[in-house]
């Protein structure tokens, strides 16, 4: 056990004669440990964008809300009579009249 562990820090397990199966073992582990970095650092970074994506979308909505709701107040009469008072204008106090088209035929 103790010449295992000597072998091993000294590095002779690389530069022995069957040292070509523990190369390709080192370089295999290393081909994967990089995948799974490149891994990690693109599921980082799609976790980033849907979290700068969920706010965009949170901000859309409140202008959309917002913008929606001054919509609903201007097109209130109230507002549209105090906007028509300013230009000189004034509701009508005679009701409309029905205009009925009768066919020609």
């Amino acid at each position: 056990m103790k010449k295992r562990i000597q072998k091993i820090l000294k590095g002779t397990f690389l530069v022995s004669d069957d040292s070509f199966k523990n190369w390709r073992f080192i370089i295999f582990i290393s081909g994967l440990a990089i995948v799974m970095i490149a891994s990690s650092h693109s599921a980082d970074k799609k976790v980033y964008e849907i979290a700068r994506l969920n706010n965009e979308v949170k901000e859309l909505r409140s202008n959309f809300l917002d913008g929606r709701s001054r919509l609903m107040r201007l097109k209130m009469e109230s507002a549209v009579i105090a906007k028509m008072k300013e230009k000189g204008l004034a509701p009508s106090v005679i009701p409309p009249k029905k205009i009925k088209v009768k066919s020609q035929n």
